[in-house]
């Protein structure tokens, strides 16, 4: 038990430093294509190791090719934000709640490095941040990552996804590259000292050229699948 509340002490600490000397250094160059890059490289490995959780990415090549483009994943837990800040690729920025900048220095530093804010509760309102967000894919040469969900899902699979992330890679005329993360937030121990594990894996990239609105709902459904499946075959491969 001593344990778990010296690794939430320190990780508590790591945010904290992480979000102070973001916020500090992308005022000095507010929306750089790379701030996020540099700083969730501060922020993954550490932190992963603080908490004593162990991953592994397969085919972490296919973050690097193509660009730009729109990465989509599973999302089941806070910790989320660790590995993929661990494996996140120059240049990608991420799509977030408008409640993040709610959290002292980090939120501030998460806004001011070019990640992308959605109000969820305004539809009118994500529907334009999409559009923005298609608009700084082509404009900046920028790669987001979402998180189709929408919300955590701590149940097993996988839950329905939402058309956002589609509609705006379609509007970008840019590809989808799925990527799935195993069931991990059921497994975790911070009792033990390595207190879980997390596996990842990178599908090969959609093309959405050509693609219209109409095509929203069968490029989702195929992405879901993808996602669905790898996440039930990584389930099976984790030891921890």
């Amino acid at each position: 038990m001593v344990l778990k509340y010296i690794r939430f002490f320190f990780i508590t600490i790591l945010f904290f430093l992480v979000g102070l000397l973001g916020t500090l250094f992308s005022m000095l160059r507010p929306f750089h294509p790379h701030n996020a890059f540099i700083f969730a490289r501060l922020l993954g490995k550490p932190g992963l190791w603080i908490l004593g959780l162990r991953s592994r990415i397969e085919n972490h090549e296919g973050l690097y090719k193509p660009r730009p483009c729109v990465f989509i994943s599973n999302h089941q837990h806070n910790l989320d934000i660790l590995p993929c800040a661990q494996w996140m690729s120059p240049g990608t920025v991420s799509l977030g709640k408008k409640s993040i900048r709610k959290i002292p220095f980090f939120g501030q530093f998460y806004w001011l490095s070019g990640n992308v804010l959605i109000d969820r509760n305004n539809k009118k309102s994500a529907l334009q941040t999409m559009d923005q967000a298609a608009e700084a894919i082509n404009k900046r040469n920028l790669s987001i990552w979402m998180m189709p969900e929408g919300t955590r899902h701590k149940g097993p699979g996988v839950k329905a996804f939402k058309k956002g992330p589609f509609y705006t890679a379609i509007k970008a005329q840019v590809p989808i590259v799925p990527v799935a993360i195993n069931r991990y937030s059921d497994r975790l121990n911070f009792t033990n000292w390595v207190s879980g594990e997390m596996l990842a894996r990178v599908y090969e990239p959609i093309s959405t050229a050509g693609m219209g609105p109409e095509d929203v709902d069968a490029l989702m459904e195929r992405c879901y699948q993808i996602v669905s499946r790898g996440v039930a075959e990584l389930d099976s491969l984790s030891k921890v």
